[in-house]
């Protein structure tokens, strides 16, 4: 029985030890890969910039000035410029000219354009010149130009003919204009 049991044990070592788990598998694939396919870039890039244009008035004896503007959104760009004159520098410039040639009363009666010193002059008792008439006797001119007309209507037409600044109007469209691009680039 030891015998038997000796071989039992030798004969089962045997098959605990030819036991393998190993399971190895050869496995061959072929394949073959077909592509079409389509592909499309699409670059997206803001517009150019708006940019203002340069107005130099540097130079001190000028009588101008520049006004520049732009505003740009992702989709339009929009860019001005201009220049306006001063026409009260030009009147002070013109006025000093006169009076260093010796024409005091050109001078004066060129002064005498803006209405704010022909009021003064009025108030001063020191009136513009009138057709040539000065002192006393442009004073009475001026009184019966001022009886006959109201002083509204006088200036109205000092601006018609120019003699005031038409400045003020220039101003005002200038104003007009940037709120309008202001007002465009709130709506986009």
């Amino acid at each position: 029985m030891k015998k038997l049991i000796a071989l039992l044990l030798i004969m089962f070592s045997f098959s605990v030890m030819a036991q393998d788990d190993t399971i190895r598998q050869e496995v061959i694939t072929e394949s073959t890969v077909t592509t079409n396919g389509k592909t499309e870039t699409t670059l997206k890039s803001p517009p150019a910039s708006a940019i203002s244009p340069t107005i130099n008035t540097s130079n001190s004896d000028l009588c101008t000035f520049g006004v520049a503007g732009a505003v740009q959104t992702q989709i339009l760009g929009i860019s001005t410029g201009t220049q306006f004159t001063d026409e009260n520098c030009e009147r002070l410039k013109n006025s000093k000219t006169l009076y260093d040639m010796g024409m005091k009363v050109a001078a004066v009666s060129l002064m005498c354009q803006d209405e704010r010193v022909f009021k003064a002059m009025m108030n001063a008792g020191t009136p513009c010149p009138y057709d040539g008439k000065i002192g006393a006797e442009a004073k009475a001119a001026w009184a019966a130009e001022l009886a006959e007309e109201n002083w509204n209507e006088h200036n109205a037409r000092m601006v018609e003919e120019g003699i005031l600044d038409e400045q003020d109007i220039k101003t005002a469209t200038a104003a007009g204009g940037i709120s309008g691009l202001l007002a465009l680039l709130l709506l986009l």
